[in-house]
């Protein structure tokens, strides 16, 4: 596809604008303007005419930045305009704000890649490299995507939507990690790389940015109607525990009670239903009904399990555990079916921790129980033999949500294979 000069010439003269300080909301009326001339699909195509002809790569960049202020109010629909500010929805928005104009960088500077001396080459494949390292940070806003609107799309029976949204996003992990490599290569190659690098960039930058459309116009319009305050409060929550790409400047505080999707009844009304773009409409949603907890269940803080459950997970588990009370006296100990640590029996019940260690360790260990209650430490490690076995044991400090020490945890794990074997570990590593 050709660029006329008469198009590559009106953003020329924007970029003049730009670079003598002309007002910023002064530059986005004219690329506004431009833009009804110019389809943004063909900015890409010329700000790649523009490095041809030898325009420095930090003006450009300075028309991308332009570019994403314009796109802003391109991407995001109208039914999203009333979304509160640091609302999860409006912290992921600008995530995507974010993420678009690294991948329009990496664009520009894959194109500058294209076709340059060795030294050049070497600058904007370092360039590329600080790019790549920046988006692959991006996981975080896939991980909350994945991980906390999905399920609550999945209860309501759409599931075909997630899948493939979840499928791309893991393509564009995947070939940030290949392009990661292949600037590593190039780098220690003298360039030799820069033509497959300057290919895969070019694709990553693409995927991206359909990524961030397929969000903003279809995903994020949809669970706007969808979810009530309660679910946003649940994932307001945990979506602060694993942490934004952006600073959160209002904090949003909503007024429901949060709900989590086994919660929920998943039923969609034909008035939300009316409010879903066409791919959410093409399948019977069929709400999951399944209830996940049984009668008797023991209820944790994230989640639920019979007694016999627990039981048969503790001897699942790699590793043996024994914990002692705030009192110091033993309460609980796990045996494993998959690895053996330090004989105990159901006689250690009530026994004070110090008492099922050699007399020569007892004072060891009051000591090491005393500074975790004094919380001169979280956790104290330890390796040890026991025959030809070698064994780390975990010594930790067991504390409720507010700080309170509950107790003495033991774990104890046998890690001979680990420690003798290390290049044969390796070999078995495959990266997910």
């Amino acid at each position: 596809m050709s660029i006329s000069n008469e198009k590559i010439e009106v953003i020329k003269g924007i970029l003049r604008d730009l670079h003598k300080g002309v007002p910023i909301e002064e530059l986005k009326r004219k690329l506004r303007e431009a833009l009804e001339e110019i389809s943004p699909l063909e900015i890409p195509l010329i700000e790649q005419e523009l490095v041809k002809e030898g325009m420095p790569i930090s003006e450009i960049l300075g028309l991308c930045d332009l570019h994403v202020e314009i796109l802003r109010d391109l991407l995001r629909p109208a039914e999203l305009k009333d979304v509160p500010k640091g609302h999860p929805l409006d912290l992921l928005s600008k995530e995507n704000e974010y993420v678009i104009k690294l991948a329009k960088a990496l664009n520009i500077y894959a194109e500058a890649l294209s076709g340059v001396g060795l030294e050049d080459a070497i600058d904007y494949l370092k360039a590329i490299g600080d790019i790549v390292a920046g988006l692959r940070k991006f996981r975080l806003h896939y991980r909350k995507i994945q991980m906390l609107i999905f399920p609550y799309l999945e209860k309501r029976g759409i599931t075909a939507v997630p899948r493939v949204l979840w499928n791309k996003e893991d393509q564009v992990i995947i070939k940030l990690r290949e392009l990661s490599m292949l600037v590593e290569k190039g780098l220690s190659s003298l360039g030799e790389y820069a033509k497959s690098v300057a290919e895969k960039a070019r694709e990553i930058s693409k995927e991206i940015s359909d990524l961030v459309f397929r969000e903003e116009r279809i995903l994020f319009p949809s669970v706007w109607a969808l979810l009530s305050e309660g679910e946003w409060a649940a994932i307001h929550d945990d979506a602060k525990r694993i942490g934004y790409l952006v600073p959160a400047d209002i904090e949003w505080t909503p007024k429901a009670k949060p709900l989590l999707p086994h919660e929920i009844s998943g039923v969609i009304t034909p008035e939300q239903i009316e409010k879903l773009p066409q791919e959410f409409k093409f399948a019977t949603l069929t709400p999951d009904m399944y209830e996940v907890r049984s009668e008797g269940d023991l209820e944790f803080e994230t989640g639920f399990l019979s007694k016999d459950e627990v039981e048969a997970i503790f001897k699942h588990l790699p590793l043996e555990i024994t914990y002692a009370d705030v009192n110091d006296r033993v309460a609980f100990f796990s045996e494993s079916m998959l690895r053996k640590g330090f004989a105990r029996t159901k006689t250690l019940i009530s026994r004070r921790i110090e008492y099922c260690h050699p007399p020569r360790l007892e004072n060891f260990v009051k000591s090491v129980v005393n500074d975790l209650k004094a919380g001169k430490a979280d956790f104290k490690e330890y390796w040890t033999r026991l025959g030809d076995r070698i064994i780390r044991v975990m010594v930790v400090a067991v504390k409720d949500r507010n700080g309170n020490y509950l107790g003495t945890l033991e774990m104890v794990e046998d890690l001979t294979e680990i420690v003798n074997n290390p290049e044969e570990i390796k070999k078995k590593i495959i990266v997910l």
